[in-house]
C-alpha cells in the first residue's frame, strides 16, 4: 500500500505548475501577514499587494525580515491572531536579549508534522521502524518537531531526548531501534559508549538508518560516522523560525536535501548586497513560508549559506536540493584580515585519521596581535604517546589549516575525552581577544 507520506501529486509537480501553486500560496500568506501589527505596516510601506504577485520572482517586491525584527517586535508583533487561536510556542533561548518566538496554530502543527513525515519517509523511515529521537524537548523545536512527524508516519517513537549515552544504548538493545535522529557532534561521543561497552552498533543493534541535523557538519564528518555506526547518516536542515525540522531533507540517493517548495519559496542571496546569486554559487538562504497560519514569515534572512544543485535527482522528486549548509554569515570570523567559516577547519580535521571528533576554534590576542588556535582531541585508537606521530598530525594541520584559510595556526593536541562535552549544539569557536575587529 502506497504510503500518504509519499505525495507524488506535490513532489513530482512540473516546475509550471510548483510556480502556480507558489504564487496561489504566497498571496494567500500576504493576506494573512497584513493582519500582524508589523507586515501590515511593512507591506504597506513597501506598497505591494497581493495582487501584485504574479510570479514566484515577484517576491523580491516585498521586504526581507530578519531576526532582529522579530527580537523589536517581540512577543506578539508579527502574530495574525487572537492569542486564544494559538495552541503552542517555540522560541529561542534568548541569552542576548530578547528570543525570536514562533507560534503555531493546530492548522500550523499538523502542517509541520506532515512535512516532518514526509522527510522522514524520503530518507527511508518506514511505518515498521523503531525511532527513537536524540534530541532536546522544550522550546528547542528538534525533539518536538520529529516527535510528531515520526508519530504521524506511524513509527514507533522513543522520544529518548539528548544525551545519558548509556541509557540510550539500553533503549536502542532493548526496543530494537532501527533508525535515531541526532545532533552530528553527539554520535561520536555515542558510539564510544558502545566502545566502553564492548559493543559494536552494526552487530549489537537493529540500526539502520540515523537521521542528523541541527549543525553545519562536512561530508568528512557524516562520513565518519557511516563508519562508525556501518549504516547510513542522511542530513537535514530546518530551522525554528520555519517550524522547525522538515524544511529541506536528502533522499535516498544523498545528493543534496530536497526543500519542500510547496511550503517555502527559497532565494539565495549575496550577504553584503542582498542581490541573487547564480545557481550554483554560494548565498544566503532567505526562505518565506507558505502554509503557516499563527506567523507567516516573508523574506526571512536566515544567515544559513548553501547553494542550489543543479539538474534533476535520480529519485524522481522536482522540489529544488540545496547542498549541505557550509556555516552562517554571522558565525564567519576575520582573523589576520582573511576570512573563515569554522567548517573549513572542520573539513581538515575529519580527513586526518589520528584526530578525534571534538575541537575548538580559539582566537586570541597573544602580544601585540591575534592568534587562530586549535585544539583538537586525538582519537583514542592513535593516542600512543608517540611524540614523533605527534608531531607529524600537528605539522599537517598546521600545512592544510594554513593552506586552506590563509593564516598559519597554533595547534594544541589533547588526549582523547578531555574537551567540555555540550548537551545541545557543539559550542566551536571561543573567541577571547581584547579587540573583535579581527
Amino acid at each position: 500500500m502506497q504510503s500518504p507520506f509519499w505525495q507524488p501529486e506535490l513532489e513530482t509537480l512540473s516546475a509550471a505548475d510548483l510556480a502556480a501553486l507558489q504564487v496561489q500560496r504566497l498571496r494567500a500568506t500576504m493576506e494573512r501577514a497584513l493582519r500582524s501589527p508589523y507586515y501590515g505596516e511593512a507591506l504597506r510601506r513597501a506598497k505591494v499587494t497581493p495582487a501584485d504577485i504574479r510570479t514566484p520572482a515577484d517576491i523580491r517586491r516585498l521586504p526581507f525580515t530578519t531576526k532582529a525584527d522579530l527580537r523589536a517586535h517581540y512577543p506578539f508583533g508579527f502574530l495574525t491572531m487572537p492569542l486564544r487561536e494559538t495552541v503552542r510556542l517555540h522560541c529561542s533561548s534568548g541569552t542576548t536579549g530578547n528570543p525570536t518566538v514562533i507560534f503555531h496554530n493546530r492548522h500550523d502543527l499538523d502542517s509541520w508534522a506532515n512535512l516532518v513525515a514526509r522527510s522522514m519517509y524520503c530518507a527511508g523511515v518506514r511505518d515498521a521502524d523503531v525511532f527513537q529521537n536524540i534530541c532536546g524537548y522544550g522550546l528547542f523545536t528538534g525533539g518536538l518537531g520529529f516527535q510528531y512527524g515520526a508519530e504521524k508516519l506511524g513509527a514507533l517513537t522513543i522520544p529518548a531526548g539528548a544525551g545519558n549515552s548509556r541509557r540510550q544504548v539500553k533503549l536502542m538493545q532493548d526496543f530494537g531501534t532501527t533508525a535515531i535522529h541526532a545532533i552530528p557532534s553527539y554520535l561520536p561521543r555515542l558510539y564510544d559508549e558502545f566502545v566502553e561497552l564492548g559493543l559494536d552498533p552494526a552487530r549489537d543493534t537493529k540500526l539502520r538508518i540515523i537521521l542528523t541535523g541541527a549543525e553545519p557538519h562536512s561530508e568528512a564528518a557524516r562520513g565518519r560516522i557511516e563508519a562508525m555506526f556501518k549504516c547510513k547518516a542522511y542530513n537535514s536542515f530546518g530551522l525554528s523560525e520555519m517550524s522547525g525540522p522538515g524544511v529541506a531533507f536528502e533522499c535516498e540517493r544523498q545528493d543534496g536535501m530536497h526543500l519542500w517548495e510547496d511550503s517555502f519559496i527559497l532565494e539565495l542571496v549575496d550577504p553584503e548586497t542582498l542581490e541573487p546569486v547564480p545557481e550554483g554559487a554560494r548565498g544566503e538562504l532567505v526562505l518565506t513560508s507558505l502554509d503557516r497560519e499563527a506567523m507567516p514569515l516573508l523574506r526571512y534572512r536566515t544567515r544559513d549559506l548553501t547553494s542550489l544543485i543543479p539538474g534533476s535527482c535520480a529519485c524522481g522528486r522536482t522540489h529544488r536540493r540545496i547542498a549541505r549548509i557550509t556555516g552562517r554569515s554571522d558565525d564567519m570570523f576575520i582573523i589576520k584580515g582573511c576570512n573563515v567559516f569554522p567548517i573549513q577547519i572542520e573539513k581538515i580535521l575529519m580527513n586526518i585519521p589520528e584526530i578525534g571528533s571534538d575541537w575548538l576554534i580559539v582566537l586570541d590576542t597573544v602580544g601585540d596581535g591575534d592568534e587562530l588556535i586549535i585544539q583538537v582531541e586525538v582519537s583514542q585508537e592513535h593516542f600512543t604517546g608517540d611524540l614523533a606521530v605527534l608531531a607529524q598530525v600537528r605539522k599537517r594541520i598546521i600545512h592544510e589549516v594554513r593552506d586552506e584559510v590563509l593564516v598559519t595556526p597554533s595547534v594544541h593536541l589533547v588526549e582523547p575525552g578531555t574537551m567540555p562535552r555540550a548537551e545541545g549544539k557543539a559550542r566551536r569557536v571561543e573567541d577571547r581577544r581584547r579587540d573583535r575587529g579581527g
